[in-house]
Formats: C-alpha cells, sequence, structure tokens
C-alpha cells in the first residue's frame, strides 16, 4: 500500500465516522469520496455506505439490524483508520455491486445523480 492508499483510507475513515455519527449525510459522503480509487478496501467501503443507506428504513424498524450495521461499519472505519486492508471476505462480498453502482468519475452533481439513480434502478432522463 502506499503513502497516497494510506492517506485516503484515513480520509475514508473519517467520513464513514461521521456519517456513523450522523453528522454527515451518505450522499455527502458519497460526493466527498475519493475519486477513480483502485484500493479493493475502499471501494468495498463505498459500497457499504451505499448499503447502508439503502437499509435507512430496515434501520428504522429494527434496533437490533441498526446496532449490527452501526458496529459493522465502525468495524469498517477503525480497520481503515489503521491502515488495514479490509477483510478479504468484506471485499468479496461486494464484488458483485460494483457494475451496479461503481465509485464516481464525474466531479459534478450530475455524475453524482446519474450513479445515485443507477444504485436505485431508476433511470434519470
Amino acid at each position: 500500500m502506499n503513502q497516497n492508499s494510506d492517506s485516503d483510507r484515513h480520509y475514508v475513515a473519517g467520513l464513514l465516522r461521521l456519517v456513523r455519527l450522523g453528522q454527515l449525510s451518505v450522499r455527502e459522503a458519497m460526493l466527498k469520496y475519493p475519486k477513480d480509487t483502485q484500493d479493493e478496501s475502499l471501494v468495498a467501503a463505498y459500497h457499504a455506505l451505499i448499503h447502508y443507506e439503502a437499509d435507512e428504513d430496515i434501520r428504522a424498524r429494527d434496533i437490533l439490524f441498526r446496532d449490527e450495521q452501526d458496529d459493522y461499519l465502525e468495524f469498517i472505519y477503525t480497520t481503515l483508520e489503521n491502515g488495514e486492508d479490509l477483510p478479504q471476505n468484506i471485499i468479496d462480498s461486494y464484488k458483485e455491486f460494483y457494475d451496479k453502482a461503481p465509485i464516481l468519475h464525474e466531479q459534478n452533481v450530475k455524475g453524482f445523480w446519474k450513479t445515485f439513480w443507477q444504485n436505485l434502478n431508476v433511470k434519470d432522463d
């Protein structure tokens, strides 16, 4: 891992921590996420963030689920804060979603919304 990747991991850990604490929305974190990263741990963390947002309705109804998901996000950002790779099973669990929700490429609002709607399988015409 290079120094830039280590710096990105610390940055992403901070974003995830702020989301977990309710001080940053998932949308804001997605917009601030490092673009075009090749770090598998950061790509997996991005998808965990998307799932965190997608499960908001379940989180509101099921306290146990919410606590488990919060603990999972905390594990991810703690691992990244330490500059460590996420466990391979976590990385592998998100690979099926890579084509459906790629990391943002365009650095503008239009690019965000195209990816966001793609995540929800809604066409943005």
